[in-house]
């Protein structure tokens, strides 16, 4: 049996538009929605939403025709509705609210380039979108044209991705890098491209959910010059997989452009596991692979967007094992204050011992792995390439690898030093590990004895 179609919709609103200029992305950008008169044309607007849409200081609203028109025009409740359009829960704070809550401008050694990895970076190279989520993580400057990124701090950006080799993967953000002139987008991938040890450019948009038609064979055929060039889409529900959204990634995917999905987790909008797996089983129907369901970040304006983490573990709960593997997306929590992406998940590993581990899986069926009694580590596959290097970051890996024994909180020592004298029993030999990181060799301490 043939999949069933996937809907494209046109509000009525939009019904005598010529279909010239519904199908053209720059009379789509030109016509968005962003004013109470405008928005009543197409939907019913709550007091709420008036209270919002009237508000100073109110995070950019812009809604593409095409986006608004998957809305259901009477119900205050719709998934895509509560995306973009404000209400009056935006303007209330809540604990831990921050501005710039995955401190991205800290971990910024110029302008618009966070690199927070040890190999890869994150490149903002526009502040606008096509149109503006309300729970938006970089709401401090998207959307503000004040923001907007100059070409001197482009260049510092390039400056400083040429002279740090360590890099190997840029993803591009903003706002949208879609969004941007066609040539100023080839523009910075050509000059990116020009760098040897950069071997990625990814891209992150919600261009082809929010204004598909900007994804034409031109803009594929510039894309595909610059390979291996990944891109992630951002869909939350399965209401925004539309016959146009399929038109335009197989575009990109037939200019063998590899497309992944991310997803953040939204209180009343798809905090719900059949609603997950719907979405997900649409997503790869289309050739997008599931990436990341991110837990709601703290930031300002988004507090009524977030759902306890045990919402986020049911929903991987009933995922894993209940749809294909490559359909599962990872949970995440992006660590406030700038700790990165954290992978959350139910637990499957129930107990173990020297020789065995205890597992369940989806249905609850327990069983036991009997571990090798004669694996050596001594005679694991040795590694004969140039490993690369992490300075500073190398983080529980290390412990692993043997490179160090420890990892201290900063004035770890000086704390537990009191205050106290450099005396004779303080004597740094005594915490060397043997065989750890810059501790001797038995064989060397053989010698010295």
């Amino acid at each position: 049996m043939p999949n069933p179609p996937l809907p494209s919709k046109r509000a009525p609103a939009f019904a005598d538009v010529p279909d010239d200029k519904w199908n053209n992305w720059r009379w789509q950008l030109s016509n968005r929605i962003n004013t109470p008169e405008e928005f009543e044309k197409v939907i019913s607007l709550t007091d709420s939403e008036r209270k919002a849409l009237s508000a100073s200081h109110l995070f950019r609203v812009d809604i593409t025709p095409y986006f608004i028109s998957l809305i259901d025009p009477g119900n205050p409740d719709d998934p895509v509705r509560k995306q973009v359009v404000p209400t009056a829960a935006e303007m209330l704070p809540f604990t831990s609210m921050m501005e710039d809550s995955l401190a991205e401008d800290r971990h910024s050694p110029v302008p618009g380039l966070v690199h927070r990895y040890p190999d890869r970076v994150l490149m903002l190279v526009t502040t606008q979108c096509a149109t503006y989520c309300r729970y938006c993580t970089r709401s401090r400057i998207v959307g503000d044209p004040a923001a907007t990124f100059s070409r001197d701090e482009f260049e510092m950006q390039l400056d400083y991705l040429e002279s740090t080799p360590q890099v190997r993967d840029v993803l591009l953000s903003g706002g949208d890098p879609l969004v941007l002139a066609p040539k100023i987008l080839e523009e910075i991938l050509s000059r990116l491209r020009e760098i040897p040890h950069i071997e990625i450019i990814r891209i992150g948009s919600r261009v082809p959910v929010f204004l598909p038609m900007r994804v034409t064979t031109k803009l594929t055929g510039m894309l595909q010059k610059y390979h291996p060039l990944w891109i992630n889409i951002h869909v939350n529900h399965p209401n925004e997989i539309t016959a146009e959204l399929a038109e335009a990634c197989d575009r990109m995917t037939r200019a063998g452009i590899p497309l992944g999905n991310q997803t953040v987790l939204l209180a009343g909008v798809n905090d719900n596991v059949h609603i997950q797996r719907d979405l997900v089983q649409k997503l790869v129907r289309i050739r997008v692979r599931p990436y990341y369901l991110y837990q709601c970040d703290l930031v300002e304006g988004a507090g009524h967007f977030r759902t306890p983490v045990a919402k986020g573990i049911e929903i991987m709960e009933g995922l894993r094992g209940h749809t294909s593997g490559f359909a599962v997306h990872q949970y995440i929590i992006d660590g406030p204050g700038g700790g990165g992406k954290i992978p959350v998940s139910p637990n499957y590993m129930l107990s173990m011992s020297d020789h065995k581990i205890v597992l369940r899986n989806y249905e609850g069926f327990i069983t036991t792995y009997e571990e090798p009694t004669g694996y050596l580590p001594e005679s694991a596959a040795k590694f004969e390439g140039q490993k690369r290097l992490e300075p500073g970051q190398s983080g529980i890996s290390s412990l692993l690898e043997g490179k160090q024994m420890f990892i201290k909180p900063e004035g770890f020592e000086e704390i537990h030093a009191r205050g106290g004298l450099q005396h004779r029993l303080k004597d740094e030999r005594k915490w060397m590990s043997l065989g750890i990181g810059p501790g001797e060799t038995e064989e060397a301490q053989d010698e010295n004895e």
